[in-house]
């Protein structure tokens, strides 16, 4: 059982949370359901409800209150009389639903700060005595910045970034933590550390800015504790705490972080740690309590460890460690020597002449310091800062280096894996594990365009073209779902919306906030895409407002013609013919790639309109795509389907959008379009805009060779050349290390952005064979469509309803697939050269050769 998108159903922000449940393999299609709601004081079943829904099924009973704890379970009928045994019982549990519930306030250090300095953190804390046994206990906590809470001595919580980045004057998160086996009658301390974060850190380009959010450094928290005789102790943070300056003398995500042990007390929330005369009494602030909103997906965790795969000592004694793998995270270092030894680590995505190249750091420093005091090994991490990096310099390490001293800490936003593939090229196959990579390293609570420079944002554009990858490969509805909510706030009066979010000043071209083609759109292609994926109705509605006025104001700006033709324009951002210093000038028009878009984004809004019942609004946005389709050819199609912009990228748009319904046309175009690549030596010669279109649009017209040509091409530029070049992650730019081993020279060179890396999804679906058809994989399409070279592929995909899996290898006599149809689900599957076959629930294998001796 699971709670909207979360698996956790600890501290839900949702009174009546949607539930959903898969069924074991073998269980048979089901065709009812009975949910048991077991609540402090009765029991509720529904008795048995004739459906076959069981993802995102409306809760049953009475919403829930704020701290309320029931018990879910839920059986199942199966094509008979007889209901399946229960489930196991899963909990949820309501966090704070209300304002009124919270008696908290902010509190941090009440000392003035130098606004120019690095603005030591504080860390606060307060000491408390529970006069009787705990039965249970809850933490409600979040800040003004970053925290880390500690009660008695014990970290509290794994994740890390808490409470995360949102446009926090609207929507601040807190997290609920059972903190029951924190405490013990008698006396007890909580306390917390603080870090900058993105609420008053510095953000942005060209030094960036800081203090966007706020100036003052809080930690809101309310402790609950419930005694064995169902009295409630709470502990809020009011004046009565104190704060003292903290170990960590600088912290910040793109300057990394300092830490002082000499002037560390590891024992500082123990209830007996020394109260020395730099404890004072804290500040207090205030907080709109109606802003403050539970998580709608996981936090960022460290998922993984990783050893150095090689260790360099440099002749003036820094260490070089290589991880083999370019990742997001931090160090974690054990290191013993002299008080007051100062140890650096500096990190880099890449080397240049031996050494890290922090030129594409740009103003990020990512350097963290500990220095040691004289009181044996100790074991430390940076707490509030993240690093995109490969390699590591590690400088005045006292002594040597031994095995185990440095490891490498992964952290992203721990979502769910759901997707898989592999295939018998392992070029490709390394090309998809730097897609999983670049997912990784780029969703940190919000989906952010790199993580190593000084920018790391949430770009609108970026995740528009790559959401039907990362819905393939994680379970990111609910990240997605909470920063599209952000993306609506921050959409302006008029339907623009931002090219990212949350919203942060800074950068010339930026300024004003004006609309833009594609990065735009994400408000109306994003939230259909992932419908389609996670099967989310209510999704679909709550964002389908901000898709609505996104279009509205491009068919303002249109006006009568229907074109979109005025304004500044990325276009097809990153051709490879654009010069390291002009990224958006394309051999593409970027008139014709925004009416594209309104053309593409008007049909999606009808699409949506019709699903959600919105009968008139579905008719209006259909009429108005089919008048922008109908303009966009009328300028940029010739009568022979040759485009204005003779290519690849409008080739493209114009296939995969559906803006060419002439059949002769669309040939031409598809013809033209493989031409085009073919004359190019099958080198990538498209953009942002292009890439995640071009092999669909070769492939729907009869030219799937011609894209599995692109897809295996090594030469520079192509999706293969960095993996040759010994990348683990995607690229921003196609020639980010140039073939002579120089770095692109270009101010934006990063070697870790998802963006490009959005042909995995093209590999899901054609060469791996697995598409949904209905919403949340509920029909399923299995056509593997091989070619290349490639002589097999294993592609599975854990769907809302459970397993969908296609293995597919050539054979003497055709093709053979082995196939897993998930319980609640029907698989379509077409073979080369065979007709459809219709298959229910369970594990199958079809083979051409007795397929066609069946036709026969």
């Amino acid at each position: 059982m699971s709670f909207e998108h979360l698996l956790d159903g600890l501290g839900t922000g949702v009174a009546a949370p949607r539930l959903s449940w898969s069924l074991p393999a073998g269980a048979g299609a089901q065709d009812g359901y009975e949910i048991e709601l077991d609540r402090e004081d009765h029991v509720h079943r529904t008795g048995r409800i004739d459906s076959t829904d069981q993802v995102l099924v409306s809760w049953p009973g009475e919403p829930l209150t704020s701290r309320e704890r029931v018990t879910v379970r839920v059986r199942v009928w199966a094509g008979g009389n007889t209901p399946s045994a229960w489930s196991p019982p899963s909990v949820v549990e309501a966090g704070l639903l209300e304002a009124s519930d919270w008696s908290a306030v902010p509190v941090g250090a009440d000392w003035p700060e130098d606004p120019d300095s690095d603005r030591r953190p504080a860390r606060v804390r307060r000491d408390f005595t529970l006069r009787r046994p705990v039965a249970r206990a809850r933490l409600y906590v979040t800040a003004h910045g970053l925290y880390e809470a500690e009660i008695n001595g014990r970290r509290v919580g794994d994740d890390a970034l808490s409470p995360g980045w949102t446009v926090y004057h609207e929507r601040l998160r807190y997290r609920t933590y059972d903190v029951t086996d924190h405490l013990t009658q008698g006396a007890n301390t909580i306390g917390a550390w603080l870090g900058d974060g993105w609420y008053r850190g510095r953000l942005g380009f060209d030094g960036g800015t800081r203090d966007i959010y706020g100036t003052d450094l809080s930690l809101i928290a309310q402790l609950e504790v419930v005694h064995d005789d169902g009295t409630t102790t709470v502990i809020a943070t009011d004046h009565s705490w104190t704060a003292a300056p903290g170990p960590i003398l600088v912290s910040g995500l793109y300057e990394g972080e300092t830490f002082d042990a000499r002037l560390d007390d590891p024992h500082w929330t123990m209830p007996h740690a020394k109260r020395t005369a730099e404890w004072t009494p804290v500040a207090t602030g205030v907080r709109d309590m109606h802003t403050l909103v539970a998580p709608q997906g996981p936090p960022v965790r460290c998922t993984q460890e990783v050893s150095p795969v090689a260790v360099i000592r440099k002749e003036d004694g820094r260490y070089l460690l290589d991880f083999g793998q370019n990742l997001v995270g931090r160090l974690r270092i054990t290191a013993d020597g002299p008080a007051g030894t100062t140890i650096t680590l500096r990190h880099a995505e890449v080397l240049e002449d031996g050494e890290p190249a922090t030129r594409p750091l740009r103003e990020a420093h990512a350097t963290d310091t500990y220095i040691l005091a004289d009181d044996g090994p100790r074991t430390w991490q940076p707490r509030f800062t993240l690093h995109g990096f490969r390699y590591a310099e590690i400088g005045g390490w006292p002594g040597d280096l031994s095995d185990g001293a440095v490891t490498a800490l992964v952290h992203h936003t721990d979502m769910r894996r759901t997707g898989w593939f592999e295939c018998s090229d392992t070029l490709v196959n390394r090309l998809h594990e730097n897609v999983v990579w670049s997912m990784r390293g780029n969703f940190v609570d919000i989906p952010t365009d790199c993580p190593a420079r000084d920018e790391r944002l949430g770009w609108t554009g970026d995740l528009q073209i790559f959401a039907p990858t990362a819905s393939f490969l994680y379970d990111c509805a609910g990240l997605l779902d909470s920063w599209l909510t952000d993306v609506a706030i921050e959409q302006l009066p008029d339907g623009t919306i931002p090219w990212y979010v949350p919203v942060i000043p800074g950068g010339p071209i930026w300024t004003p906030i004006q609309p833009g083609a594609a990065w735009g759109d994400v408000a109306a292609l994003t939230p259909w895409v992932l419908y389609q994926r996670f099967g989310d109705l209510e999704l679909l509605r709550r964002h389908f407002p901000a898709g609505r006025a996104w279009v509205d104001l491009i068919e303002r700006l249109a006006g009568p013609s229907r074109l979109w033709d005025t304004g500044f324009q990325l276009g097809d951002w990153l051709d490879p013919i654009a010069p390291p210093d002009d990224p958006a000038a394309s051999r593409t028009d970027r008139y014709l790639v925004a009416t594209a878009y309104f053309a593409w984004s008007a049909r999606h809004l009808a699409w949506s309109a019709e699903a959600l019942g919105e009968t008139h609004a579905a008719r209006h946005y259909s009429t108005l795509a089919d008048e922008v389709t109908q303009a966009f050819r009328g300028r940029y199609v010739l009568p022979t389907g040759r485009m204005t912009s003779d290519s690849p990228t409008a080739y493209s748009m114009a296939l995969v959008f559906g803006l060419l319904d002439d059949p002769a046309q669309r040939q031409y175009a598809g013809d033209r379009l493989a031409a085009l690549v073919l004359e190019d030596n099958a080198r990538i010669a498209t953009g942002f805009v292009g890439t995640p279109l071009i092999c669909d649009a070769l492939t729907d017209t009869g030219h799937l060779d011609v894209a599995y040509q692109l897809l295996t091409q090594t030469e520079c530029p192509s999706w293969l050349y960095p993996v040759t070049q010994g990348a683990t992650t995607i690229w921003e730019r196609w020639d980010s290390l140039r073939p002579d081993g120089s770095l692109n020279p270009g101010g934006m060179t990063s070697f870790n952005h998802y963006a490009l890396g959005a042909v995995a999804d093209w590999l899901h679906r054609v060469v791996g064979g697995i598409a949904p058809t209905a919403p949340g994989y509920r029909t399923i399409a299995y056509k593997p469509r091989p070619g290349g070279g490639i002589t097999w592929a294993n592609t599975r995909h854990e769907t809302p309803y459970g397993t969908a899996a296609l293995s597919w290898e050539l054979t003497a006599d055709g093709l053979t697939a082995r196939i897993t149809v998930p319980e609640g689900c029907l698989g379509t599957v077409e073979l080369p050269g065979c007709e459809p076959l219709t298959l229910g629930p369970g594990d199958h294998t079809v083979d051409t050769a007795g397929l066609r001796r069946d036709a026969a």
